[in-house]
């Protein structure tokens, strides 16, 4: 029979880098999975035994990818996939959920990509402190929130030293320059009336040129991070204080009331106050 443990991340107020959810299966002989798609960077770890992946990329036929014990596969978000145990050596595997504004690059560096998804070794010894970050955040869900987002900070590191296809980093250190300027500025304006033109203009850039770099380099347009960026500010403030719907729009650049629910329920699902109703006295 399947043994499984399962847990989900208790909070979602972690911008750069973020955890939904986790767990170990041992599986049943030919137990599958999907198809289906995510919203964040899925990535399994086989620790005994084999599977098939199958993943589909730009809409083709999917492909076909074998999987064995001390390999592991990435699924992408909003990449369909199903993946199934060997009928005879049925995989055990642990998992992981998770995304972020930096979590793009950090998978572009392991060089895995939506067509190449499998992970294989090139360094044993950090390839192992990857596989026991994965576990121990399985088996430590008790822990506070900030504990295991440093736990997974080690496994990002891990998967992208140990990966055999990982890549040299860029090392474009203008173009780090001019994103860590859009953070700034977006950090310290972000409840103000600011315009993507207004970042743009604080790096010295055009906008045009600005939003090429800035989404090359983020996987998401500058205006998409803003308003990402000001719903988790929100969140923070509808579960951390009393203040009303209005107020924490108001907080967050959102004069309006209904701008901003509409802003929060596209990000969350759901309006601001059904998540502060889901998310009262949560830790």
């Amino acid at each position: 029979m399947s043994e499984v443990i399962f847990s989900v991340f208790p909070s979602e107020n972690f911008v750069d880098l973020g955890l939904y959810q986790f767990g170990w299966e041992q599986c049943d002989p030919s137990h599958s999975f999907g198809p289906a798609a995510r919203n964040h960077y899925l990535f399994h770890y086989c620790l005994s035994g084999t599977g098939t992946l199958f993943a589909q990329n730009g809409g083709k036929e999917a492909e076909e990818f074998q999987i064995k014990s001390g390999q592991g596969f990435m699924i992408f978000p909003h990449q369909v996939c199903m993946y199934i145990a060997d009928h005879e050596i049925p995989w055990e595997y642990a998992w992981i959920e998770f995304d972020g504004l930096r979590v793009k690059e950090a998978v572009e560096l392991a060089g895995l990509k939506p067509n190449q998804p499998v992970y294989k070794a090139r360094y044993k010894d950090i390839s192992e402190t990857m596989k026991n970050e994965i576990l121990y955040i399985v088996n430590h869900k008790e822990e506070s929130p900030f504990h295991l987002i440093g736990h997974l900070y080690l496994f990002i590191d891990g998967l992208v030293r140990s990966s055999t296809s990982a890549r040299q980093s860029s090392g474009n250190r203008l173009r780090d320059f001019y994103i860590k300027e859009a953070f700034s500025f977006i950090e310290q304006n972000f409840q103000n009336n600011i315009s993507v033109e207004d970042i743009a203009a604080s790096c010295g850039l055009n906008r045009s040129y600005f939003g090429k770099i800035f989404h090359e380099n983020m996987g998401k347009t500058p205006q998409e991070f803003l308003i990402s960026y000001r719903m988790t500010k929100a969140a923070e403030l509808l579960k951390l204080t009393g203040l009303s719907v209005g107020d924490i729009g108001n907080a967050v650049g959102y004069p309006n009331q209904l701008h901003f629910s509409r802003a929060f329920k596209h990000i969350y699902g759901i309006s601001p106050r059904q998540w502060r109703d889901e998310h009262r006295g949560t830790t």
